[in-house]
């Protein structure tokens, strides 16, 4: 296995991330500054690209390609690409998002994607994203905790056991304080909690804050195998990818493929934006990668034909209460290993060829793996990888770490399989396919 780090550094590093990412801004901004540290240049989409060999990242929106060019690279190397996303299910604030009734301020907020509504219920939360100021300036904010979905007593609904109902209008504004909400401004908040700047809050002209749990993430069970975090789908990918970049970045080998790191945004809502898997971002970038390699149009085909996409995406784990949902054969449990995640309907882009691939990295860097496939009963969820198969040409196959959880306000995998999906990762960005 390559040696990146212990199951417990990796898993200890990776809450570290998960908790400087709030937001998907946050999670792009953190992971700018470890690669900033690791040497790698950050590039302006607005400025030429001299390209050739090197490390280098760009940043647009919520979103984030690195890369690492090798020496030896030319106008046909292939990229070796990880796909990963920034967003998680959450709550977005509204256009005038002080609002608040009897003596009580609450937030205005509208669902973003699917989260499990009751799993937000009762927690300390935070209100975290950018700030756009009317010159075009931007900040970061995160507030810490400061909000609460105040679940009704069960005295009050003596049914509540029954069968919880919660409507996304009425049940979903949290509150943050007391007060008239004439006399209170939630920007002014928001403004305040930006790190080292003054910000007047009348001078903002737009805003992309969402909602995140503020629980610190968190080792546990009877021989310390879990680790419960929020925002696990999908920044155990990314982290994954993130580690793995930097890792081959110091060792890699002149004859590699272009090790590249793809963390889209707004997948939990389809990804049809500048900065999702459905916009041009990541075809954008391997142009100019292409050109700064003197790349022409057809030799550039031949690069993206000589390419390889490892759609990165959390699966689910099989769940000992409910496990009629699941496939009667292929059970995958936590630890056991990254998932290998298969639908016949191309749901997830995986075919022979790729599960092959996987089957090979996977032995290679002695790291168990487990296949997943839906009951064929209950739909089955998609991910970034169908996405860029079809808009670049890219072969794909889609892995993930197994969850229980999935997109509830904190998520639950064990501590060995993010280690591992970085450790394939760092494999796969070096190996020619």
């Amino acid at each position: 296995m390559p040696s990146l780090s212990s199951a417990a550094e990796h898993i200890q590093d990776l809450g570290a991330y998960v908790s400087a990412s709030p937001s998907s801004f946050h999670a792009v901004h953190e992971a700018g500054r470890r690669l900033l540290e690791a040497s790698f240049v950050r590039l302006d989409e607005l400025e030429p690209w001299e390209g050739g060999a090197g490390s280098f990242f760009v940043i647009r929106d919520g979103a984030l390609i690195a890369w690492v060019a090798p020496e030896a690279a030319g106008p046909t190397t292939g990229f070796n690409i990880l796909g990963a996303h920034t967003d998680s299910p959450s709550f977005k604030l509204k256009p005038k998002p002080t609002i608040g009734a009897h003596g009580w301020l609450q937030a205005g907020v509208e669902v973003y994607g699917g989260p499990l509504l009751n799993s937000w219920l009762d927690r300390e939360l935070q209100l975290a994203g950018r700030l756009v100021m009317l010159d075009g300036t931007e900040h970061l904010t995160a507030t810490g905790p400061m909000l609460r979905f105040p679940q009704l007593a069960i005295h009050l609904d003596r049914a509540v056991n029954d069968g919880l109902a919660l409507d996304k209008q009425r049940h979903m504004n949290p509150v943050w304080g007391l007060g008239n909400p004439g006399d209170s401004d939630l920007l002014a908040v928001l403004a305040s909690h930006v790190p080292g700047a003054s910000v007047d809050p009348s001078l903002v002209g737009g805003y992309d804050v969402v909602i995140a749990d503020t629980q610190a993430p968190a080792v546990f069970g009877g021989n310390s195998e879990f680790f419960a975090s929020g925002r696990l789908d999908n920044l155990s990918a990314t982290h994954a990818g993130l580690v793995a970049l930097m890792a081959h970045a110091s060792r890699a080998e002149a004859g590699a493929p272009i090790a590249v790191l793809a963390a889209f945004d707004h997948e939990e809502i389809g990804s049809n934006s500048r900065s999702g898997a459905c916009g041009p971002i990541l075809e954008d970038v391997l142009v100019r990668i292409s050109d700064g390699l003197g790349a022409s149009a057809s030799q550039r085909r031949q690069a993206l034909a000589a390419s390889f996409c490892v759609s990165a995406d959390a699966g689910h784990a099989v769940h000992p209460n409910y496990a009629e949902r699941h496939d009667p054969v292929n059970h995958p449990v936590l630890n056991g290993g990254p998932l290998l995640k298969i639908n016949a309907n191309q749901r997830y882009a995986t075919d022979a060829a790729g599960a092959a691939l996987w089957a090979r990295l996977c032995a290679e860097s002695d790291v168990p793996y487990q296949e997943f496939v839906s009951n064929n009963a209950i739909p089955c969820g998609s991910t970034i990888g169908p996405l860029t198969a079809t808009r670049l040409g890219i072969r794909t196959v889609d892995v993930g770490v197994p969850l229980l959880s999935m997109h509830s306000a904190r998520e639950l995998c064990g501590v060995e399989d993010p280690r591992r999906m970085a450790a394939v990762t760092e494999l796969f960005y070096g190996t020619p396919v």
